[in-house]
């Protein structure tokens, strides 16, 4: 019996039984990373749950490619516009923190 495994949420393709958008597994896949180092950034999917969105990614990737690009542009925009403190920045919130309930 067929599985899926991707499927269409709010017109974003979500790998199955979970809330990882299959954009963000592509991308790994497309930076070169093994179907076990995806695994091991994303440990909640089964190896399983991997090879299946790769090849719905493999036998669909045009119309994959040509609808995500909005969404990989908004996250790129989200990212720019948000960028992830440095370590130096929550040492210094969290020693602000400390101090302030002194």
């Amino acid at each position: 019996m067929p599985k899926d495994y991707v499927e269409l949420r709010e017109e974003v393709l979500y790998i199955s039984g979970s809330r990882l958008p299959l954009y963000l597994l592509v991308t790994e896949y497309e930076n070169g990373a093994s179907p076990e180092e995806i695994h091991f950034s994303f440990p909640t999917l089964s190896l399983e749950q991997i090879h299946g969105a790769i090849a719905f990614y493999l036998g669909n990737r045009h119309a994959i490619e040509d609808g995500s690009w909005q969404t990989r542009k908004a996250w790129q925009d989200f990212r720019t516009a948000n960028p992830n403190p440095s370590k130096l920045d929550i040492m210094l919130e969290n020693y602000k923190q400390q101090s302030q309930r002194k």
